[in-house]
């Protein structure tokens, strides 16, 4: 499907939010709804392979919203560089925000999400690294239906947000939708230990979650630099929109 993009800037708690929309074309014929999902970057906010994952769940028919993440610390609009400067803003901003601000700030796309003309009012969430970790988060809304998490950073050590003090494994039963964890088996930021506390955490509780570990490393989903590995990205791209298309 042809995509169309638009620029919003969400009111939160904590000053305004960017978030970029992506939709099907014809999305002014009220007849045509289509499930929406909220997509979270990496640490360094919308970059060039996020907003082209964004644009292909959005031509696989879905209403896309990517908030910026660190709209408190940046200037709307910005994008950090995959290179050192850029990857220790963003882990400094991750470990410096409150917990209270990326809980706040998905209520508050979520609600945007379900007001678009064009979303049905079925909402999921899928994200990448950090994103995987705000997107798990942001399946305590009860709202959220379904839930896609690409090797998630800080769920087993517990240290996402200010103070490195989470509760997400804990809170794990006040998710409702579907949940889906992919992994890389040979993700140093989540060795397998960690994988196995979050995986017994959640044999452990209520939830319906699927799991899946492939033979790559961190970021093996982001189509810029060797990290790179395209089959599994397609691969995986197909268990995401499997697991929206069954639950939204």
């Amino acid at each position: 499907m042809i995509v169309q993009e638009q620029t919003l800037d969400l009111t939160t708690p904590t000053g305004p939010m960017r978030t970029y929309s992506y939709a099907p074309a014809g999305v002014d014929c009220p007849s045509r709804k289509f499930p929406g999902l909220v997509l979270y970057s990496e640490i360094f906010q919308q970059t060039q392979p996020i907003r082209r994952l964004a644009i292909q769940f959005a031509s696989h028919g879905h209403v896309v919203m990517v908030p910026e993440i660190y709209h408190e610390n940046e200037p709307l609009g910005t994008v950090l560089g995959y290179d050192e400067v850029g990857k220790n803003k963003g882990n400094d901003y991750k470990y410096g925000t409150k917990l209270s601000t990326f809980d706040n700030d998905a209520r508050v796309v979520l609600a945007a999400l379900k007001q678009h003309p064009a979303c049905s009012g079925s909402l999921g969430v899928v994200g990448f690294c950090l994103g995987g970790h705000l997107a798990f988060r942001a399946a305590f809304n009860p709202e959220v239906r379904a839930t896609c998490c690409f090797y998630a950073t800080d769920i087993h050590s517990s240290t996402l947000g200010e103070g490195k003090r989470d509760d997400s494994l804990q809170r794990v039963n006040e998710i409702r939708g579907e949940l889906m964890m992919i992994w890389g088996r040979q993700d140093p930021h989540v060795p397998f230990a960690g994988r196995l506390k979050i995986y017994q955490t959640l044999s452990e509780s209520k939830v319906l979650f699927n799991w899946h570990e492939l033979n790559c490393v961190h970021a093996f989903m982001r189509d810029d630099g060797d990290r790179y590995n395209p089959s599994a990205a397609r691969l995986c791209m197909g268990l995401a929109l499997d697991l929206f298309e069954r639950a939204l």
